[in-house]
This record gives C-alpha cells, structure tokens and sequence, in this order.
C-alpha cells in the first residue's frame, strides 16, 4: 500500500513539474512589457487548433489583476457544436521579470501551462502569444477584425519561427455582443 502511495505521489510530482512553461526553443517573448497597458479584451483572431477550443466563434480573452496582483484571466466563446456561450476563468503569473512579456497561466488548479507574447505593437492593439510549443499559437487584438497587413506580418513572423501557419484558424466574430453575457 505505502509504494501505491509513493508511486501516486511520484507521479503527480512528474506530471506538475513537468507542465511547459518557457516559451519554445529560440522564441523572445518581448521585453519592456507593461501589464497594464495589456489589460482589457482581446478578440482572438486565429489560432492553431487544440481540444480546449475546438469549434470555437467569436473567443475573447479578458485579463485584470486578482486581489493578490495575479492577472485573472477569462476566457470566452461560443461553442459551434453545443450551442452555446462557454467561459473559462483561470490566472497567470509571471514567470520571471515582470517587464517581459512571458507567463505562466492555469486554469487546472497546479496546472500551467507557457503564455509567451512573442510580438507586440507599441500601441497594445495586436499581439502575437506563443504557448509552450510550437503547437500553441494566437494572433490576439483589440478589434474583432485586424488590418490583413498587419495580419500578414504576425502570420510571416510565426512561419519564420516555425509554426505551421497553414494550419491556423481564422475566428469568426459574427454574434451579437448582447448574446455574450457579461
């Protein structure tokens, strides 16, 4: 019985210690970050497909500071499949200097997984966030549709660094702001 336990415990330990959090191999996150300046909604433009978001419309991320000076974050969208609105609240942590632009997030409990802001315009209009591989990738902005120029470059910028482009999804923004909810 006690190896049983040992065992269980070893294998938690592995499994939270084991969650990425630093950003992929050769990836900056940006430094002079301001976290204020970063609070707010931001519509997400497209994404590398994963389970968690999966047939997903009209996503929107909304961070703020906890009691504690943890950012909150909510995420939020409707669910094509089961019709309806879905949100998810989780927090994020710096995971080093809080002027770069590099967080850890959970959503799981002692789960985290890497949140990297790769590119960022001087104005906090659109961001480029790398997760902990080059599985996890979202072009984020203010406005629910974001200049095709500007688009272009995010797109360019992450295909140099080796995501698979191709394979993003571009996110619709068509629902009604009143259907969100608050």
């Amino acid at each position: 019985m006690n190896l049983l336990k040992l065992s269980l415990v070893l294998i938690l330990v592995i499994t939270a210690t084991g969650c990425a959090t630093g950003p992929p191999s050769g990836m900056e996150p940006v430094s002079g970050f301001e976290a204020d300046r970063y609070l707010g909604q931001w519509y997400e433009i497209a994404r590398l497909d994963h389970r968690f978001e999966r047939n997903m419309t009209d996503v929107t991320a909304t961070y703020s500071y906890t009691d504690n000076g943890d950012i909150r974050v909510v995420n939020r969208g409707y669910d094509t499949k089961k019709e309806e609105w879905r949100s998810a609240e989780g927090k994020a942590k710096f995971r080093g200097a809080e002027d770069v632009g590099s967080l850890k997030v959970s959503f799981f409990g002692p789960f985290y997984g890497g949140y990297h802001i790769i590119d960022l315009d001087d104005e906090y209009q659109y961001a480029l966030v790398a997760g902990p591989s080059l599985s996890y990738l979202w072009i984020l902005a203010r406005d629910s549709k974001l200049d095709e120029s500007v688009a272009e470059s995010l797109v360019a910028k992450a295909k140099a660094l080796g995501f698979a482009t191709d394979e993003l999804i571009w996110v619709t923004h068509d629902r009604e702001d009143v259907e969100r909810g608050s």
